[in-house]
């Protein structure tokens, strides 16, 4: 009789997104010296509370003026040398990419986004451990919006960046335990 075999995991987990999906200037959505930009940081927390050092985010929005298109160039390559260009420094490509430092920080530096209804940053979070990546939201408002409307108070808290001084927003992401990260669903 054949042996069963067990299902695996999606993908090799391993502590690795640091070394190999980062790019130079992922953290700097805003083009340089934008009198409007904003920051946005925090900590990625396992479920133990522990800082992750080894965890990316992936962040979407959309642009000031509300449009979703955003410009191409976030990852621009060298046509001759095939070498890393970076971004242009005067488009807003409403893309970015950080890991967290050594600490479980992050910072990403854009614009306010301006999509319809209370002003949020779409975040994807990879991490060690996880065989899917995560999906949430940060808010960098509180209001009327049918998802934060939909969730008991506790955790609508979850979704909403604290302000603080010169344009910078905390959000700390928690992938499990108490205050966990409310995370997206998509089908």
């Amino acid at each position: 009789m054949a042996e069963q075999l067990l299902p695996t995991p999606s993908h090799t987990i391993g502590p690795f997104y640091g070394h190999a999906l980062p790019f130079p200037g992922g953290a700097e959505v805003a083009p340089q010296g934008h009198s409007d930009a904003i920051t946005l940081h925090g900590y990625v927390f396992d479920g133990a509370g522990t800082p992750i050092p080894d965890a990316l985010l992936d962040f979407w929005q959309a642009a000031p003026d509300g449009s979703l298109t955003g410009a191409p160039g976030s990852m621009r390559r060298d046509p001759s040398t095939g070498g890393f260009v970076g971004r242009n420094g005067v488009d807003f490509t409403g893309y970015g990419r950080v890991p967290t430092d050594a600490d479980g920080h992050y910072a990403l530096h854009t614009l306010p986004p301006g999509n319809t209804g209370l002003p949020y940053i779409s975040v994807c979070v990879f991490a060690r451990g996880l065989t899917h990546h995560l999906f949430t939201r940060a808010y960098l408002a509180d209001g009327a919006d049918p998802l934060l409307d939909s969730l008991p108070a506790e955790r609508r808290a979850t979704l909403i960046a604290a302000e603080d001084a010169n344009r910078t927003y905390r959000f700390d992401i928690r992938l499990q335990g108490e205050g966990e990260t409310v995370f997206l669903e998509f089908q």
